[in-house]
């Protein structure tokens, strides 16, 4: 899945978001005792080890709240770091460097986190023609950063919300009153709208694979807590005709058997939401 279109307006509705969550009335400690027009620097220093990740969106934050901010990049993105190493120097005011430092550091931290957990799991998909999506499993208001960096770690988005992409799953079908009700009426809607957005069923088992294929009309079938056995059974019958994912019960231990079935795509929620964000300072670089 692309990026949104709208990815630097969303981008800069977030900052503002969390810097007023974060000010309020205003950076009362740094108001108590900052010249406002003290001009600064800082350095952005790793304590862990890991893969970097929110550069470049430090770099937005920043200059968010003073434009003229400038951010001296001594490593990048996707980077791998370790221990001791400076991602980064800051010149800005004094009150933007201390006003921002939070907000740098949460979505950073998380970042890196992702993007290291996601790349572990991708480097076990080399040799392997799948490629590894992420899911919906995001933290509210945090998905436009999580996604930016699974797409640092190596992996690809799956569809950004439930607006750009129709995945009937097990509830849809279930309140739909079957498989193929739920696929007639998602086709008829999306042809009816001309919206042009692709169409993923969930098969709970192989007699639903056969029901998908026979229908016809979807675009990607999702194999849902199938075993590498399984799916290879439904990778026979599907021959290539759709798009196929694995999903469910997929793990760092065993992605490898899942890829080895020649599935398209493996959707993982855990290289977001069991990611362990990484230990990263924000130090104050003073004249000496």
């Amino acid at each position: 899945m692309d990026v949104p279109k709208d990815f630097q307006n969303r981008l800069e509705e977030f900052i503002a978001s969390a810097l007023r969550e974060d000010i309020g009335d205003g950076d009362h400690s740094t108001l108590a005792c900052i010249d406002p027009d003290a001009k600064g620097k800082a350095i952005l220093k790793i304590k862990d080890n890991g893969i970097l990740a929110g550069v470049d969106i430090a770099e937005k934050i920043f200059q968010f709240l003073e434009p003229t901010a400038v951010v001296t990049k001594f490593l990048h993105d996707g980077d791998s770091v370790t221990f001791g190493q400076e991602a980064f120097e800051v010149s800005a005011k004094i009150s933007t460097i201390l006003s921002c430092e939070r907000l740098v550091l949460n979505c950073m931290q998380r970042m890196c986190g992702i993007a290291t957990l996601t790349r572990k799991y991708t480097e076990r998909l080399k040799g392997y023609k799948t490629k590894l999506l992420d899911t919906r499993k995001t933290t509210p208001n945090f998905r436009l950063i999580e996604k930016e960096a699974v797409k640092i770690g190596g992996a690809f988005n799956h569809r950004f919300g439930l607006y750009d992409m129709i995945i009937l799953k097990d509830n849809h079908i279930d309140f739909c009153g079957g498989i193929i009700n739920a696929i007639d009426a998602a086709y008829e809607y999306v042809h009816l709208k001309d919206i042009g957005l692709k169409i993923e069923v969930e098969a709970r088992s192989l007699e639903d694979v056969e029901k998908i294929i026979r229908n016809g009309k979807a675009d990607r079938i999702m194999l849902d807590n199938f075993s590498p056995e399984k799916i290879r059974d439904a990778m026979k019958m599907i021959n290539g005709k759709f798009e196929t994912e694995a999903s469910g019960g997929i793990t760092f231990d065993n992605i490898k058997e899942y890829a080895a079935t020649g599935v398209d795509f493996i959707s993982s929620g855990a290289i977001i939401h069991q990611a362990t964000s990484l230990d990263l300072s924000l130090k104050a670089e003073l004249a000496q």
